[in-house]
């Protein structure tokens, strides 16, 4: 698994998604970072790293604050050319993270009204793997019947809930364990929390 895109949708918890692609990149994946408009307004006030609307500008501020180059690439919400838009040429695996309730509905309906949507989509019929983490509570019962939907479509939901069982001492390991779970779920070694039963 080389390519994966990761999606950062208007969910409050727009860190678990800066916190995958940096993973992500210490593994040596080929990272292509996919915003919704209010994933981007979310990221700048919960976490301060404010992207500019300009997609030239934006990637070169994320390659900045993670301090790599080509092997980030960032796509804006519009661009149906994008590479990662066809199946010919489908990433390995797409995660969004944070997924809002609203991206993981229209997902669940089959539509593809923007690129991330499409992107989604493109894993699905292509038989690649779709990580929606999504982080909202409570759910109500349209809430679950998508994420059921997109369960048996071939989605894998992986819900923004922290163990304790490692005994967290700090936010940073609380976001750790869930980042953990995902690149568990990509099958990508990790360090970020200590497993049931190691000691």
């Amino acid at each position: 698994m080389k390519n994966i895109v990761v999606g950062i949708t208007g969910a409050s918890g727009s860190i678990y998604g800066l916190r995958l692609v940096e993973e992500l990149l210490h593994a040596g994946k080929q990272v292509s970072v996919v915003l919704t408009s209010a994933g981007r307004q979310v990221l700048g006030y919960e976490t301060g790293l404010q992207l500019e609307t300009d997609i030239h500008d934006s990637v070169r501020r994320l390659r900045d604050y993670f301090q790599v180059e080509e092997q980030l690439q960032q796509y804006a919400l519009d661009d149906f050319f994008a590479p990662i838009a066809s199946g010919s040429s489908a990433p390995d695996a797409v995660v969004i993270c944070p997924c809002s309730m609203g991206t993981a509905g229209r997902i669940a309906a089959g539509l593809s009204d923007n690129l991330l949507e499409r992107v989604a989509d493109v894993a699905l019929k292509e038989h690649k793997r779709l990580l929606l983490v999504p982080r909202e509570t409570p759910f109500n019962q349209l809430h679950l019947e998508n994420l059921l939907r997109l369960s048996q479509a071939g989605a894998q939901i992986l819900p923004a809930m922290p163990g304790f069982y490692h005994k967290p001492q700090s936010v940073e390991e609380l976001i750790d364990f869930v980042v953990g779970k995902a690149l568990d779920s990509l099958d990508i070694d990790h360090q970020l929390f200590q497993r049931w039963g190691d000691r």
